[in-house]
């Protein structure tokens, strides 16, 4: 498959051409966020965050550039806004503070309301997991519940490990979707 017959099967929702996408232009992604994180993980997730925006964004992607530009645009321009709210963070964090705030101690543990709050909520989270696709209940269920690493989920559906991460990032877009729209 030609780039750019995959690129208007991706537009068409062909998810064999999501794929090959993902695995022909994976390793220039991740390796151009290696080096601007110097962080695997960091690197990762953004990684798998570029994928899931330009495949959203994908109708907007014009032909007359190319592809592997427009990812790499996109990769920095999120690596960019991640480091500009950490700015933001760090510079809140070391505002000057009363003294009288080093007296306080908190007390962490749950209150018998606490818990039965984190039990409702956690009834509402599963029966909203409940309506995405049964592929998506499924990575979500094996990484979050279960505990999972991607190579694990990946050898138990017997998938690539990067169709997991993007399979993983949809499947939580389309749960905060949910959760939002209540």
């Amino acid at each position: 498959m030609e780039i750019k017959e995959a690129i208007d099967n991706a537009k068409n929702n062909n998810q064999a051409a999501f794929r090959f996408l993902l695995d022909h232009f994976w390793n220039d992604v991740y390796g151009f966020l290696l080096k601007r994180t110097n962080n695997e993980n960091d690197a990762e997730d953004i990684t798998i965050e570029t994928f899931s925006k330009a495949f959203d964004k994908l109708d907007t992607y014009k032909s007359e550039y190319n592809f592997k530009t427009w990812l790499i645009t996109i990769s920095k321009n999120i690596h960019t806004d991640l480091v500009r709210k950490q700015k933001v963070r760090f510079s809140k964090s070391n505002l000057p503070s009363h003294d009288d705030e080093f007296y306080q101690i908190a007390d962490e543990s749950p209150s018998a309301e606490d818990i039965i709050i984190t039990e409702q909520n956690l009834a509402k989270l599963l029966r909203d997991i409940k309506k995405l696709k049964p592929a998506y209940q499924e990575v979500i269920q094996l990484r979050y519940f279960q505990e999972m690493s991607y190579k694990d989920i990946a050898v138990e559906l017997k998938e690539p490990v990067n169709n997991i991460k993007v399979k993983l990032l949809r499947a939580k877009k389309l749960l905060a979707e949910i959760l939002t729209k209540k």
